[in-house]
């Protein structure tokens, strides 16, 4: 600041005596010198100077001596140690090597350790950090803890007492970067000491998040989200944000995985990073690119179907060259987002078919699994289902028990599931082995079993399961009052009930059947479409197996069934596989099924709509079951 002073005041002296005349400016300089003033110097003198010294500046920072020639070209740990030995050098110096040596010991998947200690070379080094630790540069200094860390110093040792004393003296100087590394390595330390300096490296980071401009610490600190504070996180999201536009396709991948990992599902980051990644060149989306990314929003269960139309059209040419690995990994993905592409879809099936040999059987399983989940049937289904049977032939009851169901639950979906898949699952020993986990995994595992039984049951003519095994490892029914209705089935309860003259026993709400599907509202109508009395009419798809009476001749059992949105493929119409099984088991069971979509709902405002619009499906319903 001096200089740059000095520098202005001389330029306006030289301009003010060209200016005025020599009479007059002598006696300015004689006063200021008379004041103590030195004489000045020019300006051209000064700018010399300041070149010389900045000379000597680079060539303090960039000369490199032979120690850190041979650091460079060291490939062993071994190496280091050999050119510390040989050559020596300062404190900051002594700090690189012990780095150096470090880095070359993680890469030969050799961690550092006290028996390291015994080497003197090695004890030399650490004596000479400890010595000169005031002349060790701060980016020397900030890998120095995570080294001592790794090589277990105990907590009263002199060099690590004087590390982490030199670095909470600098904390204020170190740059984001610096303080990023030490909050990474240093998270997870119980030390009283060590916590402290994460504790003011993450108080740093807060005061100076505007300092934070490069994407690898952003992605860093959102990977350790959990350790740090939510005012800081929200301020890395900003920061993302920010500087987003600037980010290759390869950049916004990471920051994705940075918050899958942790699974902050920060929507307007999320769209931000959407936003700018659409608007990227096709050669920066590398095939593992796309994986990640899909593996992502996967994660985080984030919808941006343009992102996902762009990735399946920049895979599906590459499809025919993927590993099964990455065909399933990518499959999988796409199934928890419910997104399908049919010509991607297709692809991937062809993929099977051409290098069924290649897959492993658990790649199959999830390769199985997804599309059961979408409820995709290929358009080679005959082709793909033969080489999938041939290869589960031989090992799919060696699988465990959750994944063994798993399969075949999958396999019923898609209609592909044979007598000897099911038999072996009915036996009351598999049903055990799935009573194992949190009650929910129980609950919802039963619930599958439920559905396989039902599918030989209702699909497999011919079977020798009787209803029987069905009605013992039914689910129990929950109470109405546990469960949180949608304003959807809210609402088709209501209208349902004007429709029948609030007549209570002429319908049932929320039936739980023996088959393990949910049937949202039940009610019988006879051979005029009117509805009649169920309380006291036979229905053995109920735990309680009904009333005593017989169904009336002509009558028909009507299932309303309320599909929300996430029951459908995202972005489409088409129902995933659960419910497409859920509507055929029902229709096999006898009842008419009479289908409320929400988008369709949504469209009928009043009352008077409602009644005409359920009136109207039941009629197209029950003259669409007559014409089979």
């Amino acid at each position: 600041m001096a200089g740059r002073l000095l520098v202005r005041c001389t330029r306006l002296f030289f301009s003010a005596s060209s200016l005025a005349p020599a009479a007059s400016v002598a006696p300015f300089v004689q006063v200021q010198r008379a004041q103590g003033w030195s004489s000045f110097v020019s300006v051209r003198q000064i700018h010399e100077k300041r070149q010389e010294n900045k000379s000597t500046k680079n060539q303090f920072y960039h000369a490199q001596s032979k120690l850190d020639e041979l650091l460079d070209k060291a490939l062993v740990p071994e190496d280091v140690l050999l050119a510390w030995k040989k050559h020596g050098g300062n404190g900051n110096q002594a700090a690189r090597t012990l780095v150096s040596w470090r880095v070359l010991k993680m890469k030969n998947k050799s961690k550092p350790g006290q028996e390291d200690l015994l080497d003197e070379r090695l004890q030399d080094l650490i004596h000479s950090i400890r010595q000169q630790i005031s002349t060790v540069w701060n980016k020397m200094l900030v890998p120095v803890l995570p080294t001592l860390w790794l090589m277990d110093f105990p907590s009263s040792d002199l060099t690590l007492n004087s590390v982490q004393a030199e670095i909470l003296f600098r904390i204020t100087k170190l740059t984001p970067k610096n303080l990023t590394s030490l909050v990474v390595h240093g998270v997870d330390r119980k030390d009283e000491r060590d916590q402290l300096i994460v504790n003011n490296c993450v108080k740093q980071l807060e005061l100076r998040w505007t300092e934070i401009s490069d994407v690898k610490t952003i992605c860093v600190l959102l990977s350790k989200g959990q350790h740090l504070p939510p005012m800081l996180m929200e301020r890395l999201d900003n920061k993302a944000l920010e500087v987003a536009e600037k980010f290759s396709v390869e950049e916004i991948c990471k920051v994705c995985l940075s918050l899958a990992f942790i699974g902050r599902r920060s929507v307007p980051l999320l769209r931000g990073l959407s936003y700018h990644l659409l608007r990227r060149p096709s050669y920066e989306f590398t095939t593992p690119l796309i994986m990640d990314l899909a593996y992502a929003y996967g994660k985080l269960n984030f919808h941006q179907s343009q992102v996902f139309q762009r990735m399946a059209s920049e895979l599906l040419p590459r499809v025919p060259a993927l590993r099964p690995v990455d065909v399933t990994r990518y499959a999988k993905s796409l199934g928890f987002l419910k997104w399908l592409n049919i010509p991607l879809f297709e692809a991937i099936a062809e993929h099977y078919i051409d290098k069924s040999h290649e897959y492993s059987t658990a790649q199959i399983c999830n390769l199985i699994m997804t599309f059961s989940r979408l409820g995709f049937q290929t358009s080679k289904g005959e082709e793909f289902y033969k080489k999938v049977h041939a290869a589960l032939e031989g090992c799919l009851f060696t699988l465990e028990p959750f994944l063994l169901t798993d399969v075949v639950w999958a396999l019923c979906v898609l209609q592909q599931a044979k007598d000897h898949y099911i038999l072996p699952l009915a036996q009351r020993e598999h049903a055990a082995k799935l009573s194992e986990g949190t009650p929910v995994r129980v609950k919802t595992y039963h619930q599958k079993l439920l559905h396989i039984m039902t599918t030989l049951y209702l699909e497999h003519q011919g079977s020798s399961e009787p209803a029987a095994s069905l009605l013992a490892m039914s689910v129990p029914s929950n109470p109405d009052s546990t469960i949180l209705l949608s304003p959807l089935q809210i609402s088709l309860r209501k209208v349902l009930l004007h429709l029948v003259g609030q007549r209570t026993e002429a319908l049932r709400t929320g039936v739980q059947t023996v088959y393990g599907w949910t049937i949202e509202v039940e009610v019988v109508v006879d051979s005029e479409n009117r509805p009649i009395d169920l309380s006291t009419l036979e229905a053995p798809y109920l735990l309680s197996g009904g009333g005593d009476q017989p169904l009336p001749a002509g009558a028909q059992r009507v299932a309303f069934l309320a599909w929300e949105y996430p029951n459908f493929c995202s972005k489409t119409h088409d129902l995933l596989g659960r419910f497409k099984m859920m509507k055929r088991h029902l229709q096999l069971a006898g009842f008419i099924i009479v289908e409320v979509p929400y988008y369709e709902w949504l469209e009928l405002k009043t009352e008077g709509q409602t009644l005409a619009y359920l009136k109207g499906k039941i009629g197209k319903s029950i003259a669409e079951d007559m014409a089979k």
